[in-house]
């Protein structure tokens, strides 16, 4: 599909604050800040912080505070939406008026139960689908909710098991993919398989700390920031157990294809193909 706005997905603990991004030094084309500056276009730009998926709202607020504002960005403020204001007018026109909304890291499952059949998400995806330039951006959890099938939870050990994650409902932004977050210092590549062994049509977007993909006519993605994204490919899958395996059985799989994106690199999510850093 087609849109006129932008998704900004990001693996979390993105250069900021309260953040030390351990691969600054090492890596050359190391940029500061240089994923948050992607925001908006405009530093007067109006952005809302969404902070539903924090248990410490104001630990996320104090935090963001301090970082858009050394940004440059002067027209910001915060949300916390939870059910009772989930049809608040108050939220609803704050929403209607902001060229970007950002939402925190936290539970993924606390955003997609509390906002996914929501006027806020109808009006989300209206603006965009219609806006130009309007920006939903997440890191963590606030990346993970994106994806139309979210994990919701999941284990991480030394194989894949029949029965050892749990899929569930996202705010369906983008269809076609699976996101994961932190995921390389937590060792998630087993579970993000998983999830696209069951699901071959959707692409695994595993999403490095202090990267993000930039997601432009919703389907055209490009790698930014220090780290690395993998991309997991089980559209030409070929053997494989999981349709016959029992709880507990390990997984296996032919023909899973991956891809490393690093800053510049770009994919085209409709049909998986990658182009380089130029």
């Amino acid at each position: 599909m087609t849109s006129k706005g932008r998704l900004l997905i990001i693996g979390g603990k993105e250069d900021r604050k309260d953040t030390k991004v351990e691969i600054k030094d090492a890596n050359k084309d190391f940029i500061p800040h240089e994923i948050l500056k992607l925001l908006v276009k405009s530093n007067d730009d109006r952005i809302e912080v969404i902070t539903t998926a924090s248990s410490e709202p104001e630990s996320m607020k104090e935090i963001y505070q301090k970082t858009l504002t050394d940004l440059g960005y002067t027209n910001f403020d915060f949300l916390h939406i939870c059910d009772e204001y989930i049809h608040s007018d108050y939220h609803f026109k704050r929403i209607s008026n902001a060229k970007a909304v950002f939402f925190t890291g936290g539970d993924q499952n606390r955003i997609c139960e509390e906002l996914r059949q929501s006027a806020i998400t109808d009006l989300l995806k209206e603006k965009y689908t219609h806006e130009e330039n309007f920006t939903i951006a997440g890191t963590s959890a606030g990346a993970m909710c994106m994806s139309e099938i979210i994990i919701c939870e999941a284990l991480n050990g030394e194989a894949i098991l029949d029965h050892d994650i749990q899929l569930g409902p996202g705010l369906g932004f983008i269809k076609n993919c699976i996101i994961d977050t932190h995921f390389v210092r937590r060792g998630r590549f087993g579970r993000l398989a998983h999830a696209s062994i069951l699901h071959p049509k959707h692409l695994g977007i595993g999403l490095g700390e202090d990267t993000a993909l930039l997601i432009e006519n919703g389907e055209k993605a490009t790698c930014k920031g220090s780290g690395m994204v993998v991309i997991i490919n089980a559209q030409e899958l070929k053997q494989t157990n999981k349709d016959f395996a029992e709880k507990g059985d390990p997984i296996y799989a032919e023909n899973l294809k991956v891809h490393i994106l690093t800053d510049g690199c770009s994919l085209q999510l409709n049909d998986g193909t990658m182009k380089g850093s130029t």
